[in-house]
């Protein structure tokens, strides 16, 4: 069993992922996007795929990358 990052549980299916050449341990899908999935820099959700970078900044898709203020110069 390995203890997950995220919230400490014990858990005999908990699996890693390498980031960045980093090994992290957790023991659900939930615990690993909460860690690692880059947040909406509109609407604040998690960006589960690969989203839209504008201008230096990663929306999750194309409504909130047209409804930020950050794009109001493009």
């Amino acid at each position: 069993m390995a203890k997950c990052e995220q919230c400490g549980n014990d858990y005999k299916a908990s699996f890693e992922v390498i980031m960045a050449g980093q090994t992290h341990t957790y023991d659900s899908f939930e615990c690993a996007i909460t860690a690692l999935a880059p947040i909406c820099a509109h609407c604040n959700c998690r960006v589960l795929g690969h989203g839209i970078e504008k201008n230096g900044s990663l929306f999750c898709c194309d409504h909130c990358a047209r409804s930020s203020h950050t794009m109001a110069a493009s």
